[in-house]
């Protein structure tokens, strides 16, 4: 059994056609490959056996999530060296290197590496997926149950946990750096007031936040431009968080937060409509429905501020698939769209499109922000939740920030209007009037 990592080494490198970029450490205290690389650590051999029994995403994601995968080094170094191995994205990209996998091994050299691998791996017993892994659900996507039970998974973690990671703005969704050298709280106010001037807010208008999460954009609307605001969420955590935010600030007057799903909601007309960091749960098979409750929400002359992470398109885009790790651990039946689909689905609604801002740049070093905060607290991180938890969201964060800087994903803010038969859409003529 001795020198694991050399052994592990030779086997990626048969399987890959190419030396492996980073250094790997194995539980018998073995060192191999490039020195001073990032080293991936392998604390226990259960890691390989649930390589062998679910290859790929899935498995490492496993293996990382308890604590049997490590890195050392530069986290953001080693997943740019190792996101092909890791993350293909669902893209076209993805499909060469899995034949090239299969055609490896066909050969002779790669097949005596694989045994290697499976005398490595030890007893051929499937390792039991972490606690932390939501359980593969069944029927349809997006009912009203099913969407509460994914949001529940993500958001209902604990909120003095997102309180350590997101800092005091408690803003899950990308910031709007005005400058590299702001801090976080001072990019997520940005970011509000942007939405709040996008919006044209004014005072008396009444607000629907989609997806209100603990309450900060009801919070800055209302405080800073006068209006009246609903906001809904499927996490219960959240609405008790937020209403105790409200409550604190003297706005229970100004500002309700239900737990209510966009397709329940019947009091409008509201003035305008913001969705931040929400629409990536409504999925492919609902989004129709989705512009068409938000458009028949809004008075005429309403606007909508649509804030939604967007994938690049696909040639084939029935062949898009949600990364495991990101559908099993991270956001259950989140699905990515391209921004030309959801223009043109906002546009089938009825909606006028005036504005896109793509903003990928910014979401980058917000979540950058996120991983430091989560660092630099770990112990406490440590305490307030599982370590698989925490170590799921670490990875999470690191990883989505390499793809918004890769061009991998983007996401982008959309401004449309629900433009009545007049045609007098309430923008001014002058281009982006909100820049000030």
């Amino acid at each position: 059994m001795a020198d694991a990592a050399g052994r592990l080494t030779k086997l990626a490198e048969e399987v890959l056609g190419a030396p492996l970029p980073v250094r790997i450490r194995a539980w018998d205290r073995s060192e191999s490959g490039p020195p001073g690389a990032p080293t991936l650590v392998i604390r226990n051999r259960r890691a390989l056996r649930r390589l062998l029994f679910k290859p790929g995403e899935l498995g490492l994601a496993r293996a990382w999530v308890a604590g049997e995968l490590d890195i050392e080094g530069d986290l953001y170094e080693a997943l740019d060296l190792l996101s092909g191995m890791i993350w293909e994205r669902g893209t076209a990209a993805g499909k060469p290197q899995r034949a090239a996998a299969l055609r490896a091994l066909a050969r002779p050299e790669v097949r005596a590496a694989a045994r290697d691998l499976l005398a490595l791996a030890g007893a051929p017993i499937p390792p039991k997926p972490p606690a932390e892994e939501a359980p593969k659900s069944h029927g349809p996507l997006h009912t009203l149950r099913r969407d509460k039970e994914a949001i529940s998974h993500h958001y209902d973690v604990g909120n003095d946990f997102y309180e350590l990671v997101l800092g005091p703005s408690m803003v899950y969704s990308c910031a709007y750096w005005e400058s590299p050298d702001a801090t976080l709280e001072e990019a997520q106010r940005d970011k509000l007031d942007l939405i709040c001037r996008k919006l044209g807010l004014a005072e008396g208008q009444r607000l629907l936040d989609v997806g209100c999460g603990w309450g900060s954009m009801a919070l800055h609307a209302a405080r800073e431009y006068g209006v009246r605001v609903v906001g809904i969420t499927l996490s219960e955590e959240q609405a008790a968080y937020g209403r105790k935010r409200v409550a604190e600030a003297g706005l229970a007057d100004r500002i309700e937060i239900r737990v209510q799903d966009y397709r329940e909601v019947h009091d409008e007309p509201f003035d305008a409509i913001s969705s931040i960091g929400m629409a990536e749960h409504v999925g492919r098979a609902r989004y129709a429905e989705y512009a068409a409750d938000l458009y028949a929400l809004l008075k005429p002359g309403g606007r909508l501020l649509n804030h939604q992470i967007a994938r690049r398109p696909l040639e084939d885009e029935d062949a898009y698939h949600v990364d495991e790790f990101i559908d099993r651990y991270v956001f259950p039946d989140g699905e990515l769209a391209p921004v030309g689909r959801t223009v043109g689905q906002l546009e089938d609604a009825g909606f006028e499109v005036r504005d896109v801002e793509g903003i990928r740049e910014h979401y980058a070093l917000t979540l950058r922000a996120w991983v430091a905060n989560l660092e630099a607290a770990w112990p406490e991180a440590l305490r307030l939740t599982t370590p698989g938890r925490a170590r799921v969201w670490r990875l999470y964060m690191a990883a989505s920030a390499l793809s918004f800087e890769r061009n991998r994903i983007g996401v982008n803010q959309v401004l449309a209007v629900r433009t009545p038969e007049s045609g007098a859409s309430g923008l001014s003529l002058r281009t982006r009037e909100w820049r000030g």
